[in-house]
């Protein structure tokens, strides 16, 4: 597929991706660092881009920081945390006119990707700390963003349902760190924690659009060099099956019962029956047409919503579904009869040639995105691993109902977690 052609090149301390591709009529800049998930730096690792996007040594407010990015034809940047398997994903993201859709001859490749070079290696800082007031700010907003997820019950189960069943994993960990820890950030411990994690993560830049590589490499070798490193890798312990399914029932001032159920898939992005995971998974619950779609919510009304995905790093099926608190063993014990369906082999051909469709469709339509381009590639990136698009596309296809089978009976029930607004619920 020539929209996803990738050339990496070995940068000093970091690779850059370049994906050259007439599709989109701006250019995209991404920055990515990972690095295991530690209970004693996720916090600071949630706070350190927004500090950054903030302000930086040459932009020293948010306000002069974005009229230049008006400057640059309305850019766009903007971060994002990410939780890949038991890695912590930072992203940069600059979105960018490209000049040669433009009358002005103004070199705004060159000057996006100056403009993340000083995000990246110039923060507002003076001696060995963030300026003060930022870190305040942004400690604030950051609170302010682990509240949200109290606030929000469908968020607030998923998270609750993994707290659970990842207990003592690094999984377990929110992407945003936790509250407690907040208040402990100085803008001097928070300044030793930036230049450790440009010192030690995996970093990738991507930059996609109608570019050349040479150029793009010529720019960015002058731009951004850091010290060779061997990247941290996520420790991953085997964790045993249960020999009994851990159920778990929180009472809270709800009127809906969100009951999210947690299974170990035994499969993770890269190993050879992954594509098979995921058409099981479109089959079960994953679109409109699947079993817990059809089954729980349509037939039997017993759901506002019921859907399950993937977690494709660290190898969990979540079901996610809000039910009246009165009908919690019917659900659970439909739910259980769709899993039951799928390891007899119990759809049909349509089911799986539809699925199959469905799936294609959506990854042609997330290459409609530069972003959602990148987001495929990064899987490569965090499994290490060398996936075209092209293999997803064809690999998925051939997909066979008794390798569904098969990959049905290495499916686990972990743990079912249940927010109930009674103690009926419980």
């Amino acid at each position: 597929m020539a929209a996803a052609t990738e050339k990496i090149t070995e940068m000093q301390g970091y690779k850059l991706h370049v994906i050259e591709t007439e599709k989109y009529k701006t250019n995209t800049l991404v920055w990515r660092m990972k690095a295991p998930l530690t209970k004693e730096d996720v916090t600071k690792r949630a706070l350190l881009p927004q500090v950054l996007q903030s302000s930086s040594a040459k932009y020293p407010s948010t306000t002069i920081l974005r009229a230049y990015l008006d400057e640059l034809y309305g850019a766009t940047l903007f971060v994002d945390l990410a939780k890949k398997g038991e890695y912590h994903v930072i992203s940069f993201l600059i979105e960018i006119a490209n000049e040669k859709f433009l009358t002005d001859p103004t070199p705004l490749l060159k000057k996006g990707l100056e403009l993340l070079t000083e995000i990246l290696t110039n923060p507002n800082a003076s001696g060995h700390g963030f300026d003060r007031e930022t870190v305040e700010k942004e400690k604030r907003t950051l609170k302010q963003r682990i509240q949200s997820v109290y606030d929000d019950k469908m968020r607030y189960s998923n998270v609750r349902l993994i707290e659970e069943m990842c207990k003592g994993e690094p999984y377990a960990l929110q992407v945003n760190g936790d509250l407690e820890d907040v208040d402990s950030i100085t803008p001097e411990n928070l300044f030793a924690y930036f230049q450790k994690a440009f010192s030690q993560d995996e970093m990738d830049l991507y930059v996609v659009g109608d570019v050349k590589a040479e150029e793009v490499t010529e720019i960015v070798s002058g731009l951004l060099q850091f010290d060779n490193r061997t990247p941290q890798m996520a420790t991953t312990q085997d964790v045993e099956k249960r020999s009994k399914v851990n159920e778990v029932k929180e009472v809270q001032n709800v009127k809906q019962g969100k009951l999210n159920i947690g299974y170990r898939t035994n499969s993770k992005y890269g190993e050879p029956d992954y594509f098979t995971l995921q058409v099981f998974n479109g089959i079960f619950g994953g679109f409109s047409h699947s079993k817990l779609f059809i089954n729980v919510r349509e037939k039997a009304s017993l759901a506002y919503y019921a859907a399950s995905r993937l977690e494709s790093h660290k190898g969990l099926m979540m079901v996610m579904s809000g039910i009246d608190i009165k009908n919690y063993d019917q659900a659970v014990g439909i739910i259980h009869e769709q899993m039951e369906a799928m390891k007899k082999g119990d759809f049909t051909d349509e089911e799986l040639t539809q699925t199959k469709a469905v799936i294609r469709n959506q990854i042609l339509e997330t290459l409609d995105t530069s972003r959602g381009l990148l987001e495929i590639l990064y899987h490569n990136v965090v499994a290490h691993k060398d996936i075209t698009i092209d293999d997803w596309l064809t690999e998925m296809e051939k997909v066979t109902r008794d390798e569904i089978i098969q990959v049905a009976g290495k499916i686990d029930l972990d743990t079912i977690y249940f927010l109930t607004g009674s103690e009926e619920g419980k």
